[in-house]
């Protein structure tokens, strides 16, 4: 007789499989020839004995195949070791970290930072700690999951605003004692941008912090994206593994904030510090990125020619100007079905399905970087024309998109 648990477990599994929302992971490798020429090549990868082309990762740079950058991983880890050996508040916080947060405050205005293992632990620690059951926070209905995660963690009151719309933020804060209005640079599924400089206006005339995940626009974004961030952003987010091509996260704005963090974050006191070797990985990067703008002027590009190329191919994207392409499918069988044609033809693309996107809206998600070749662009394209065409799939025009997402 089976327990409870293993039931529960059986259950939910066999309703993911035949709803085709089962998760399961991929054992991908690269070989040796792959990373020979990794600086002058597409990103690729092998899985069960085949290369394809990676259409799917968020390395929007391709940073983390540069050879300048393994050799500044290599350097630390011969400097510090493998790990930083204790949580930040024992013996796991030296030189490396305090640089990188250095240049993260250099690189955009802000007193102070604090560094996480990851983006979502840096998310989830600053919205539970920050926010208590007396706070109203508004957030962009769009937010990430671990935004969600931390402010339910919280207890605070969770109003959400219709996605980039200014009209129905500003309604929220005129009928609120808001403590925060909580946004992405990049919406992670959609791949537009958040009005910062609008939003950062009204949180003002509000008297409002302005908290903004800045996961998938740092390093990439013009405008808000410098020295200039922190008169517009009280509370920036930033991860390192997109545009930096490595692992980590910071959390970046006041020194009083950063101080409370690292009195009352149980993530951060009661976790293993990010490497130092990590550490001074990230602090490459962001050095590379300043150092090489031709990186963002490729990345862009890249977008520009993807978008026109499946204009001209009638393949209709969601009309987003980032390195993010989504094409709404609608139905997630359907989804699964396309990204395996795709696959067939050697392009790995990412198949996002509900809950991760609302149910009706599950999709492609295409991703350009500044490695990617032309003639793998072009493939890439034209091979999404004709898998479409083949299966004749409905597509979700980007009006619907946008109606069911809100």
């Amino acid at each position: 007789m089976s327990s409870l648990l293993e039931t529960k477990i059986a259950a939910r599994q066999h309703a993911l499989r035949e709803q085709g929302l089962l998760r399961q992971r991929k054992v991908l490798s690269v070989d040796h020839a792959i990373n020979t020429n990794a600086s002058t090549s597409s990103p690729r990868f092998v899985f069960e004995g085949r290369t394809y082309v990676n259409f799917s990762s968020n390395d929007y740079l391709g940073l983390s195949r540069e050879p300048e950058l393994a050799e500044a991983l290599h350097l630390g880890a011969q400097i510090y070791g493998v790990g930083s050996g204790a949580s930040p508040l024992v013996t796991g916080y030296c030189d490396a970290h305090l640089a990188l947060e250095r240049e993260l405050c250099a690189l955009t205005g802000h007193e102070a930072a604090l560094l996480f293992c990851s983006g979502f632990s840096a998310n989830t620690a600053l919205m539970k700690t920050l926010f208590d059951q007396h706070d109203i926070v508004v957030a962009d209905k769009l937010v990430h999951a671990s935004i969600i995660d931390g402010l339910q963690d919280s207890g605070a009151q969770l109003k959400r605003f219709l996605h980039n719309s200014l009209e129905s933020a500003e309604r929220l804060l005129a009928r609120n004692q808001t403590s925060a209005l909580i946004t992405e640079s990049v919406f992670s599924m959609d791949g537009d941008c958040a009005p910062i400089f609008e939003l950062s206006a009204l949180c003002r005339q509000h008297h409002t912090w302005l908290i903004v995940d800045d996961a998938h626009g740092f390093a990439v974004l013009d405008g808000y994206n410098n020295a200039d961030a922190a008169k517009l952003i009280d509370v920036q987010v930033v991860t390192f593994g997109k545009a930096l091509g490595c692992q980590g996260a910071a959390v970046l704005g006041s020194q009083a904030l950063i101080d409370y963090l690292v009195s009352n974050a149980r993530e951060y006191i009661y976790s293993t510090a990010l490497s130092p070797a990590n550490a001074a990985l990230a602090l490459a990067a962001a050095q590379y990125c300043t150092a090489h703008p031709e990186l963002q002027q490729k990345l862009h590009e890249n977008i520009t020619l993807f978008k026109r190329l499946c204009l001209e191919a009638n393949v209709p994207l969601l009309g987003s100007d980032t390195a993010i392409q989504p094409l709404v499918i609608g139905d997630a069988r359907q989804t699964l079905q396309v990204a395996e044609e795709l696959r067939a033809a050697g392009i790995w693309v990412g198949a996002i399905r509900p809950p991760t996107v609302p149910v009706g809206s599950a999709r492609l998600r295409i991703t350009l970087t500044a490695a990617h070749a032309v003639e793998d662009i072009a493939a890439c394209a034209a091979q999404l024309a004709q898998v479409l065409s083949r299966i004749g799939v409905p597509l979700v025009t980007e009006r619907q998109a946008t109606d069911d997402h809100r």
